[in-house]
């Protein structure tokens, strides 16, 4: 793989993040270790980057297309299909048969007039209303995908009702069926928050004001609240004028954090302060007592320094050697007080739980581990016990890397980690990729099934697991 620049750029040549070429469906895969359980029921699927054009200009990992890749387990058959999400970008591009959007790294002002960054919902995936939607992390229209087959179906507007876009990241409660989600941008009020139905009919929708044009990336519910954030890291102004984006760290500005009620407006918010930082990814939220405790991956240093040896892409490759640990905020309602502590000193991230527990107290978290290497590998998984800080690691060995996965339930299941997480690895020594299933229970014991599949599968970003009575259910909604 070659790109129209002289330097080498490993988040495009290198095969470990580099796009897979074909759009395949094998209906059995070959189990090469161990047995499959007969009691995971469900789908596996997972989004990423893989550009299906030479890019133009400088490549940032979070520009490629977004491509699902899905693994069934259905009637004692592991299947696997993957397929391109099919936004508009990538329908426009395809009719030209080139790259025509300039991507993070570079100006945009030549870029199309309807969408002047182009939205690939390469980032995030989540079931809701029998279908998958696919999300970007820099908000913008979402897009519905047919679960079972992965053929989009266009975008998801609820009804017409949907007047803004909708960041990555938003959450799906599992206990009613809504849809909670945010916006953020670039004009005033800078964030809208909303909820649509289980059935997908959009009920609230209200801005809210921020300061200024910020840059969150999740938000977490509870039963009755939705957690939204104001950070400190957020594109450089001076930049934004001239058509970049350099995410800069204001050190002297807290960290704030509004819990609104699920239908409330902005003038139900009430905003806590906490030590500055930055957060990519949440673990859960919940009520307890007074309290408001979050669980998230705190970035220990959200403006890292840059190497020159890494020349043109020297920023792009230090924001992505993540350093980040598990930690807790507590808020609470009634005081205005913030806690916060750490929960570990590993460099962890990209964590998963049992989705049966999303804004109810939960106890685990499913996290990959991440190495010191010049970019961003993950060389083992950790199962974290948010109550008592303690983790148990299983690492995938030399040269094999794994991506975000996702925890499956047990059929039956009779507690919160009665399951299973299941993940992509991608095994450099060969050159290929496989499926490997834990034991969430005994978990440091090493894969009770491997599956060969039948493709190299790029490390991407994020996944989701979908039960199998609502994935096959007789009518999909």
């Amino acid at each position: 793989m070659t790109t129209s620049t002289t330097f080498h750029n490993p988040y495009y040549e290198e095969n470990l993040y580099g796009p897979a070429k074909d759009e395949l469906f094998v209906e059995q895969l070959k189990v090469i270790e161990g047995k499959v359980p007969a009691d995971i029921y469900g789908a596996y699927i997972r989004n990423g980057p893989n550009p299906k054009h030479e890019p133009k200009g400088r490549y940032h990992w979070f520009d490629g297309d977004g491509m699902l890749h899905g693994v069934y387990f259905n009637e004692g058959k592991v299947s696997y299909r993957n397929r391109y999400i099919q936004t508009k970008a990538f329908q426009h591009e395809a009719i030209e048969g080139r790259a025509i959007w300039t991507g993070l790294l570079e100006n945009k002002k030549n870029n199309p007039f309807f969408e002047k960054e182009k939205n690939t919902s390469n980032t995030d995936v989540i079931f809701h209303n029998g279908n998958l939607l696919t999300l970007w992390y820099r908000a913008g229209q979402p897009y519905k995908v047919d679960a079972r087959t992965l053929e989009t179906i266009g975008v998801e507007d609820f009804g017409g009702k949907l007047t803004c876009n909708i960041s990555a990241h938003s959450k799906v409660d599992e206990q009613t069926g809504e849809f909670i989600f945010f916006d953020y941008g670039n004009t005033y009020p800078y964030m809208m928050y909303g909820v649509a139905t289980a059935n997908g009919q959009l009920t609230h929708c209200v801005p809210i004001e921020l300061p200024g044009p910020r840059l969150p990336h999740d938000m977490a519910i509870t039963k009755n609240y939705s957690i939204l954030m104001d950070l400190p890291l957020f594109n450089d102004p001076e930049a934004a004028k001239l058509g970049y984006y350099k995410s800069k760290f204001f050190r002297e500005l807290p960290s704030r954090f509004g819990i609104i009620p699920r239908y409330g407006g902005a003038e139900d918010i009430k905003w806590f302060e906490a030590s500055p930082c930055y957060i990519y990814h949440v673990v859960n939220a919940w009520e307890e007592g007074d309290e408001i405790v979050m669980v998230c991956c705190r970035v220990k240093e959200p403006e890292p320094p840059e190497s020159k040896d890494d020349g043109p892409l020297e920023r792009m490759l230090a924001f992505l050697r993540l350093d980040a640990q598990m930690h807790c905020w507590r808020f609470n309602m009634k005081t205005g007080a913030t806690k916060e502590y750490g929960l570990c000193d590993y460099n962890t991230e990209f964590p998963v739980m049992n989705l049966d527990y999303t804004g109810i107290k939960s106890r685990y978290s499913y996290n990959v581990c991440i190495t010191n290497g010049r970019t961003l590998e993950f060389d083992g998984v950790a199962k974290y016990d948010t109550w008592t800080g303690d983790s148990i690691r299983y690492e995938f060995g030399p040269g094999r890397f794994g991506t975000e996965g996702a925890y499956a339930p047990r059929e039956n299941a009779t507690s919160e980690d009665d399951g299973y997480l299941i993940t992509y690895v991608y095994d450099q020594n060969t050159d290929s990729s496989e499926l490997v299933i834990l034991d969430a229970k005994q978990f440091d014991l090493g894969p009770i099934a491997r599956l060969e599949i039948p493709q190299r599968i790029p490390m991407g970003f994020h996944a989701t697991w979908i039960n199998g009575e609502k994935l096959y259910a007789e009518t999909q909604v």
